[in-house]
């Protein structure tokens, strides 16, 4: 066992019953692990991390049966485990330990004692392997990150979680744990995470081998801050970005696009952003306007910006085979395939001709796939003044979702799918800044670890228009933000089976829209049933009217803030003014998230981490002064909030103050702010102009 542990560089190797394990500092108080049957690890095909800083020399001990390395506050112990009765007698085992006091932070074990073990491989070919890694459970431990789930639980303990990029379930393989460490699964692959009760447990379906980091702090943001650091810090939010975006499925012409932005102005309402969204191209796959539809974009970004508004486009990574580029792609190897070389993977509208088409997905994990479609984007668009866009579909959307199925330039897709919407997006920023643009944004529909270093907004997708679903936005864009996802944005009444008639559904818009003024990016979106078709009887589906891929691909119902009555639209110009003064603030909190950061929306655990308040739900802090409590029941007046202690808390609706550290029923009036503000706060004057 003499050569069991042995030192290369900074590094800890462990070489034990034909794997190789290697743990080496990976920031100040961080490290990485990296392990694989044979004599060698590998990276996986796309890493989140960026190269290792320099720093001090970590500290390395090695004994007869164990070893161990610290870097700063973090160190991992290894030792040779005695086994009775198991499919092995002696095995590596690692923990992770606090290393100023000793205190187990995270810790290997064995699902069964007889086996598999802490880290087992089941091999698929010669260079992969299904992996599992499975680590201690403990009662009292909580789990924020992952990405964007949709389970509406604020703690991810108890839940079992799908390692698949799909619309609205967003994987961005971190987590924070209460214990003082974060976790980052630094591996592309599709698989599944499990937080239980007995074991934690993280599986690639099929990997090249095991990759993830950790690091342990004080604190919840120096936890998190050593993960930007690792994977990227974001940049800063343009401040015209912090403004209200419109948006609706979908405006069909140039002419009504800016027909809709002038009479946002004509009304006084304040508009940032108007949004182009899909089938605003001539076919899926040529990435370019239809000149029938939009004539001359670049005439109409030009007078929108006039009129002080960003024009932002949609672009989807799919190409149908009736596009002028497909014979290209398809010779050169640009195209995702599936594993018997056959390039349709999905059916879905395309325009001309209107109808269903096979589909595929340009390959973003092809180089030169990634450039040339760039390039069509950069000849056909941003040629003609468009320098944002609308990344959507970009998981890829491929259903069913079997990524064993499919094969990329680098591999078979199980391997590394969730990297897609990161490569297609970091493509993107390339080319802004290559042309010099520092103002853009992406708004996109996933992403993946380190994919906040680029100019995204990440938005929860299509959800329903529901109280149910409503209530998950919260904790998802609470997740996002422990993920490092500072840009985001939710549909402002959901996307699916809106009724403009429905006063449960104007209800909720209105519930909605509170939520949104308070979002990082505030965004009216949605699929609304068609103007004048009524509504179904109560019970029955959603009526649109007509067949659902024919309205989809045409146009939805009207969605501007006029569209629901007088009472919807008085409580949408409060709100919106409300929005416009917090406009300062909001670039305050984005500077903070790009110098320091620390993200605009803040889970209680995250900025009140020793407070009995940290684990309510349904709230959150936006920025260092807002507390936000959205009202999320229908018919309802008022709801529990729980106030952070050391603070009074001003309610802005009634100027009442309240001592913190107390649970206490608040009025939440429809139409106003959902909000308590720190006593003396700044913001508080914004908060309490036009409260009534």
């Amino acid at each position: 066992m003499a050569e069991t542990f042995t030192q290369d560089g900074t590094a800890l190797v462990v070489r034990f019953n034909g794997e190789t394990i290697r743990v080496e500092p990976w920031g100040p108080d961080a490290l990485r692990v990296r392990a694989r049957p044979g004599g060698r690890v590998v990276d996986p095909h796309v890493s989140a991390l960026l190269p290792a800083p320099e720093g001090p020399p970590s500290a390395i001990e090695i004994a007869a049966r164990s070893a161990s390395l610290t870097q700063g506050a973090l160190r991992a112990e290894v030792r040779l485990q005695h086994r009775h009765g198991a499919d092995v007698p002696f095995e590596p085992v690692l923990s992770f330990v606090d290393s100023a006091t000793g205190r187990a932070l995270l810790e290997e074990t064995r699902p069964h004692f007889a086996g598999p073990g802490p880290r087992s491989f089941l091999p698929l070919a010669s260079d992969s392997f299904q992996l599992e890694a499975s680590f201690k459970s403990h009662d009292d431990e909580r789990f924020m990150g992952l990405g964007q789930p949709q389970h509406g639980r604020l703690d991810l303990k108890g839940t079992t979680n799908a390692l698949v990029q799909q619309n609205t379930n967003v994987v961005v393989p971190f987590v924070m744990s209460s214990r003082g460490y974060g976790f980052l699964w630094n591996n592309p692959a599709v698989g599944r995470v499990d937080f239980a009760a007995n074991l934690t447990r993280w599986k690639a379906d099929a990997t090249p081998g095991l990759d993830y980091w950790i690091t342990a702090g004080t604190s919840p943001q120096a936890i998190l801050r050593a993960y930007l650091d690792a994977t990227g810090m974001p940049p800063l939010l343009p401040d015209w970005a912090t403004g209200f975006w419109q948006c609706k499925l979908r405006y069909r012409t140039q002419a009504e696009l800016l027909g809709i932005a002038k009479e946002h102005i004509a009304r006084g309402l304040p508009l940032s952003c108007i949004v182009i969204d899909f089938f605003a191209w001539t076919r899926q796959g040529e990435w370019k306007f239809d000149p029938v539809d939009w004539p001359d974009p670049a005439a109409l970004v030009a007078e929108l910006a006039e009129l002080g508004v960003q024009t932002i486009v949609s672009t989807w990574p799919t190409i149908g085979l009736n596009s002028e580029n497909w014979s290209e792609m398809r010779e050169k190897g640009y195209m995702i395939k599936t594993e018997r070389g056959v390039p349709a993977i999905n059916m879905f509208p395309d325009k001309d001709p209107f109808g269903l088409h096979f589909l595929t997905y340009y390959d973003a994990f092809h180089p030169d796939a990634r450039d040339f479609h760039w390039d069509k984007v950069r000849q056909n668009y941003l040629a003609k003044g468009i320098r944002n866009f609308w990344l959507d579909s970009c998981e890829p959307e491929i259903r069913p979702a079997h990524a064993g199925h499919l094969r990329t330039h680098l591999g078979n897709g199980a391997e590394m799918l969730s990297a897609y919407p990161r490569l297609h997006g970091q493509r993107y920023a390339e080319g802004l800044a290559a042309e010099g643009i520092d103002d853009a944004v992406l708004l996109t529909r996933s992403t993946w670890a380190g994919g906040q270093a680029q100019p995204i907004i990440l938005w929860s997708g299509d959800v329903w228009s529901t109280w149910e679903d409503f209530r998950a936005q919260i904790a998802a864009g609470c997740h996002a933000a422990m993920s490092g996802i500072g840009w985001w944005t939710t549909d402002i009444g959901g996307f699916y089976d809106g009724h403009a008639d429905d006063p449960d559904f104007r209800e909720l818009l209105v519930r909605w829209f509170e939520f949104g003024v308070f979002s990082p990016i505030c965004r009216l979106h949605g699929f609304r049933v068609p103007d004048g078709v009524p509504m179904a009887p109560t019970g029955d589906p959603v009526d649109y009217g007509r067949d659902l891929f024919s309205i989809f691909t045409d146009t939805g119902g009207s969605n501007e803030v006029w569209s629901y009555g007088d009472d919807v639209l008085a409580h949408a110009t409060r709100l919106l003014a409300l929005r416009e003064r917090l406009r300062p603030y909001i670039g305050e909190a984005m500077a903070s998230y790009h110098q320091d950061g620390v993200p605009p929306m803040q889970p209680l655990a995250f900025a009140f981490p020793g407070d009995p308040s940290k684990s309510a739900a349904e709230q959150y802090m936006f920025g260092p002064d807002i507390l936000v409590a959205p009202v999320t029941r229908p018919g309802a007046t008022a709801r529990q909030v729980h106030l952070p202690a050391g603070f009074d808390w001003v309610h802005p609706a009634s100027g009442e103050t309240l001592p913190g550290g107390q649970v206490v029923d608040v009025a939440m009036p429809l139409g106003f702010a959902p909000v308590l503000v720190r006593a003396g706060a700044a913001v508080a004057a914004q908060l309490m102009d036009g409260a009534e």
